[in-house]
This record gives structure tokens, sequence and C-alpha cells, in this order.
């Protein structure tokens, strides 16, 4: 049974009283009861419709971090094909929190990386929850430059709640590789495409997003921080996350109003947990129109664009 989230209750009960009465059927099929079942279908049909139409920000967080959700490794196997992981920084060690590694996807030949969770914790302790140290972040510029070396084109899947912040990762300098990892992909000859998947989490998210495209999943986010880190600075306690997402302006729809990404790529109703197949497929064809517009575009002219875009983010007013 799919985990049902605090907003998906009153359906979740709704279907549940359809099946009840479809089993009821099936014993006994009066007028009566197939009323009801087609009342009750019409009620779900309609619930169903309500509860995912307008959801706020505050919701599409929750459904970002649902534990069913799809991860890195389920697009590798899913959307792509012939992934095959490459390991190591050449520094330090290797991350399992940034898995990273050749692949192709539509006959295409491509450097996939991206960073993993675990569903649990056995594995969220090998992925170290998502949150890559520095180690993932080099791996990832490393991979990056193989890439350019050999003209494939290069697909980040983010999914982080934000770069480890640990004293280790602190001593090895996470910051200064996060850093690095912004200035060395605008110089990146080679055409990039990130999708934020599930979680985008602040720095860490950032540190494999500096792309020539930045798509998003319809229910994924992406921001500077956590709406429970917000509301602890802002309101002083967690319980104002719902308000801290609605000001941050995180969710898919606010980020395409704002410039900040290029494309939503659509999931299936009430999420991509739902059906992985479904938003495999999606994934992959936003991926592809992607890489069709950058193919064929100068070398020159796509580090310019790439330049240009991160340039032109943010507003600011001047007081006389």
């Amino acid at each position: 049974m799919k985990q049902a989230l605090e907003f998906e209750k009153p359906l979740l009960k709704a279907r549940e009283d359809l099946e009840e009465a479809r089993r009821r059927q099936q014993l006994r099929n009066t007028q009566k009861i197939t009323t009801t079942v087609d009342d009750l279908e019409k009620k779900v049909n309609q619930l169903e419709k309500d509860t995912y139409a307008n959801l706020s920000p505050w919701q599409r967080v929750q459904i970002a971090r649902h534990g069913q959700r799809p991860y890195m490794l389920d697009y590798a196997k899913h959307a792509f094909d012939d992934f095959v992981e490459l390991h190591g920084d050449r520094h330090i060690g290797d991350d399992n929190a940034m898995p990273a590694g050749f692949a192709t996807i539509g006959g295409r030949k491509v450097v996939l990386i991206g960073q993993q969770k675990g569903r649990d914790t056995k594995e969220n302790l090998l992925r170290n929850f998502g949150s890559a140290h520095p180690e993932g972040y080099r791996k990832a510029l490393r991979l990056m430059r193989v890439a350019e070396k050999f003209g494939l084109p290069v697909i980040c899947l983010i999914d982080t709640p934000g770069a480890f912040p640990g004293i280790g990762a602190e001593e090895r300098n996470i910051a200064e590789a996060i850093a690095f990892n912004l200035l060395e992909m605008m110089k990146i000859r080679t055409p990039m495409v990130s999708v934020v998947i599930g979680e985008g989490g602040s720095g860490g998210a950032l540190g494999i997003g500096v792309t020539d495209r930045v798509l998003i999943m319809e229910n994924a986010y992406y921001s500077v921080i956590s709406p429970e880190g917000c509301a602890a600075i802002l309101w002083k306690h967690r319980q104002h996350a719902p308000e801290a997402a609605q000001a941050l302006k995180l969710s898919a729809p606010d980020l395409k109003e704002l410039g900040i990404v290029d494309g939503i790529v659509p999931e299936p109703v009430g999420g991509a947990h739902h059906d992985h197949q479904a938003a495999a497929q999606s994934l992959k064809d936003a991926i592809l129109g992607a890489l069709d517009e950058l193919s064929g575009m100068p070398v020159d002219t796509l580090l310019q664009q790439r330049y240009d875009k991160f340039r032109a983010l943010g507003k600011f007013t001047e007081r006389g």
C-alpha cells in the first residue's frame, strides 16, 4: 500500500469506500449497489481532480520528499540504458551519494550524474541521505571533463536536501568544492542539462546545476534553503514551514514564472511515486527535447548563452 500524505487522506478514504462497494457488487449485483458504485466513482474522480489541481507549495514539498518517489538510480534504470557507474574523485575517494557514469538515452551516449537517496536505514547510511561530500562534487566535475573530452552531453539529476555539513566535509572543503564546480561548469564545452527530480536544496543542488537547460519535475522544489530552515530563522519555529514554502517561491510553477527553470516535466496524477515508468518516460522525453535544442549549437554560442542565463537571474530595485 502506498504511503498517503496528510492532504491525501480524504481521497484515500474515498478510494477505500469505492473498493468496498465494488466487492459488494461482485457478491450481489443489484441496481442499488451499481448506482452506489457509479456515484462513488464520480466522487473519487472529482476529489482526485480537486486534490491535485491546486497543490500548495508545501504540499509539493511533501510529494518531492515522498519515500516511494523514483530516485536517480531508478531513472537510470527506466529512462536511460546501459548505465555504467564510475567511481572516485582522484583526490580523496568515492561518494555513494553522487553516482555518476556513462549511459545512453534515446540512442544518444551521455554522461549521467546525480544525487541518490536511500529507502531504508541501511541504504540511507550508504547514500548519506542524498547529501554529497566534497568527493561527490569533485567526482561530478571529473566526469564532466571526461564528457567534454569525448564530446558527450552531460545530464545531471538533482535530488538532495543539501550538501553534507559535517565536520569531515568541512575539513575537506565542501564549500570550495561546490564553488569550484560553479566556476568550472560555466566553461565545460559540451551541452549540459540538469533536472530537479525531487528536492533541490541550496548549494548542494546548485553544485551540479549550472547547465544550459534547467528543468524541474512538476512536484519537485528548488530553493536556497529548506522551508523548515527558513521558518526557524524568520518565525523561530519549524511549524511555520508551510508559510515559508509559500514565501520562498520554490515550486515548479513559481520557478518557471521567475525564469529560474527553463521547463516543467509533467508527472503522473498525484506524483511520480504513483507510476515510476510513466514518470521516467516523461523525464526521458524532456531530456531528449532539450538535447535536440542544444546539439546543433556552436560551442562558443552555447557557453555564452549559459553565462548569460545565470547572470540574468534575480531582480533588484534601486532607491532614489
